[in-house]
């Protein structure tokens, strides 16, 4: 009796075993991957950080709509909610949590308010409800209007169950629960993978594409244009149709949306079809010499997809996030990118390569030689280099804007979790330029929500001041702050070494190398932070220093790495000094670089050839290609 007891309480033991892990349920659910993101936005940018992108309520002081998505439960009973999130503000050790917001399920408020505590990214504790089997619906609700994050949800029937947070489990448990496959999705193999959205990279991906290159684009927001999106709306800057070369710039000029700059180009030569077009333009909408901050419309995410898509040899795959190289040697054969939305891997294999990430993210990745901060004037001889190298970099602009309204328009009061002003610290402006910049003396790749979270702190806690305490605060009663960026714009972060590292004397000395392309116009112009007496906190403004030049054509070795063979740059990340950067790294000047590192691409292609043997072998060609031009403009 007591053998058959034992074996059935064994039997019972492994049957009762089985039953609790089919009953157990992990529901895993990223917040940017829900159907319904209401007023919510997806925010990368701290994705190689933190591993994944999350969304974000930013409503500038007003809620957002809620988000909504749907989940299945397989067994009814009793389940635990963990929600991964983070009190934004806590990092400076201010009160206030302005981040707050709850889940719905079925309609039902969970009790916990999350973004509440925790400097860090962690999962916090939502408590226990009760579910039925089969679908439910479950809602993000924001509270603020300040910046509410949220990365992933979890609910599980295991009330014992703590999700990871190690970056290493964490990913291994993220992939597990999403249901994503062991090896990235195949998304075919290029003549050029072109890594980077904004102008540089558009003109790279069109320009190679035009000249038969099999070409894939990857960019990882919703749109095209980085600091030239509506997302961060800065102006497109410096001289196109430069001699020698007077064609380059012709992409740039059929990419780019009117505006101020092109306006001041068109005045220069007043006669031309080109400038009295850009006149009838101007004319029928003024509100297009707005260069920076201005509205949406005036940087055109339109007609950059409409030029992209129209390319039968270019594939674009946006919101796509490249995390990982693969090599063969000294050259790169593969690049995995991340959906940001679904967590999705795609494999893109490709011949030739281009970083215009701006950060040198696939340098990087690939361990491409780089540089970050100023070098020290005995490394580069330069006027304006520091005696000892250090990690000062130009800043992030965190730009906005507001409009006057027919009557009063509130804003809530930010104390004390914003940055707080008085009368003598305080802005008294309708508009917040390229020089409300932050982050000079921090990483701009790991350190990058906390220079936009600084910024927005500032933004809102100067807002708040102007318009409900300052003596002048009649002058803004109307006023309603309209816009403010999200995503930051970036002036400088890693440089990628090529064969010449330009420098600020080889330009002001007009320095000609046999291999000069693209003409870069700008001053070079450096940012520094300003620095106030009454302001104690960290520095949010910045000053420009600038240096004549005169117009400068950059060599081509500037234009692809010292030793990923590979790897073409074009952008922010090319090779030059911290000084030299100054000049080349406005986007009219980007984007000529990228329809020259294009052309060298075709040249590459047809010539069986890498990007070094253009200059050593087919710099001709490359000549050839740059007289003629890519663009179509149709002025």
């Amino acid at each position: 009796m007591n053998i058959v007891r034992n074996i059935f309480i064994a039997v019972f033991s492994i049957i009762s075993s089985i039953a609790f892990c089919m009953a157990r349920d992990i529901i895993f659910i990223e917040a940017e991957s829900f159907s319904d993101r209401g007023g919510w936005v997806i925010d990368q940018q701290s994705m190689d950080v933190m591993g994944s992108a999350y969304m974000l309520a930013h409503g500038m002081g007003a809620p957002v709509a809620d988000a909504h998505t749907t989940f299945e439960v397989s067994t009814k009973g009793k389940y635990r909610i963990w929600v991964r999130t983070r009190d934004w503000v806590a990092p400076w050790k201010v009160e206030g949590s302005p981040g707050k917001f709850q889940l719905l399920i079925n309609g039902q408020q969970i009790e916990t308010t999350f973004g509440t505590e925790g400097a860090e990214w962690h999962w916090q504790d939502g408590g226990n409800i009760r579910l039925k089997s089969g679908i439910s619906k479950i809602s993000m609700h924001d509270l603020s209007g300040f910046e509410g994050r949220c990365d992933a949800i979890v609910i599980t029937n295991d009330l014992k169950f703590y999700p990871p947070n190690q970056p290493e489990e964490l990913a291994n448990f993220r992939h597990k629960y999403l249901g994503l496959t062991d090896k990235p999705i195949d998304a075919g193999k290029y003549d050029l993978v072109v890594v980077g959205g904004g102008m540089a990279g558009i003109c790279t991906a069109v320009s190679a594409a035009r000249l038969g290159c099999k070409v894939a684009l990857i960019q990882n927001r919703p749109v095209l244009g980085g600091n030239n999106s509506s997302e961060i709306r800065v102006g497109l800057s410096g001289l196109i149709y430069q001699k020698p070369y007077t064609k380059l710039g012709s992409l740039v000029d059929e990419i780019g949306p009117v505006g101020h700059w092109k306006l001041w180009e068109a005045q220069q030569d007043s006669n031309s079809v080109r400038s009295q077009k850009i006149f009838e333009v101007i004319k029928n909408n003024p509100e297009k010499k707005e260069h920076n901050a201005g509205p949406a419309d005036n940087y055109n995410d339109a007609k950059k997809l409409r030029i992209v898509l129209t390319e039968e040899n270019l594939s674009l795959f946006l919101n796509t996030h490249v995390m990982n190289a693969e090599k063969a040697g000294d050259r790169i054969v593969s690049v995995t990118g991340k959906s940001i939305i679904t967590g999705k891997e795609y494999k893109f294999r490709g011949a030739l390569f281009a970083d215009c990430t701006g950060d040198g993210n696939l340098g990087f990745l690939a361990n491409a030689d780089f540089r970050v901060g100023r070098e020290s004037k005995s490394q580069t001889g330069e006027d304006r280099a520091p005696a000892q190298a250090d990690r000062l970099v130009m800043g992030t602009s965190v730009q906005w804007n507001s409009v006057e309204e027919d009557t009063f328009s509130p804003f809530p009061d930010t104390n004390p979790w914003a940055v707080q002003f008085n009368e003598n610290t305080s802005h008294k402006v309708n508009k917040g330029d390229w020089d409300w910049e932050t982050g000079a003396n921090r990483d701009q790749v790991v350190e990058i929500e906390t220079i936009r979270d600084y910024a927005l702190r500032v933004v809102y806690g100067n807002w708040d001041f102007i318009k409900n305490k300052s003596v002048e605060k009649e002058k803004f009663a109307n006023r309603k702050l309209t816009w403010v960026a999200y995503i930051g714009g970036k002036r400088e972060s890693r440089r990628l070494l090529g064969d010449v590292i330009l420098k600020e004397q080889d330009i002001i000395q007009g320095i000609k190398f046999p291999d000069g392309t693209f003409t870069t116009t700008w001053d070079v112009d450096l940012h520094f932070p300003i620095r106030s007496n009454n302001f104690t906190g960290e520095p949010f403004r910045s000053r420009a220093d600038m240096r004549k030049i005169e117009p400068y054509q950059v060599p081509y070795r500037c234009l692809y790495s010292r030793n990923v063979d590979n790897l073409f740059m074009a952008g922010r990340d090319i090779s030059v000094t911290h000084v030299a950067l100054g000049t080349v790294r406005v986007q009219r000047t980007t984007g000529m670089m990228g329809e020259v590192v294009g052309m060298a691409a075709s040249v590459c292609k047809e010539q069986n050839a890498l990007p070094r043997d253009v200059y050593s072998k087919y710099f001709t060609e490359l000549q050839k290609l740059m007289e003629k031009g890519i663009g179509n403009p149709g002025w």
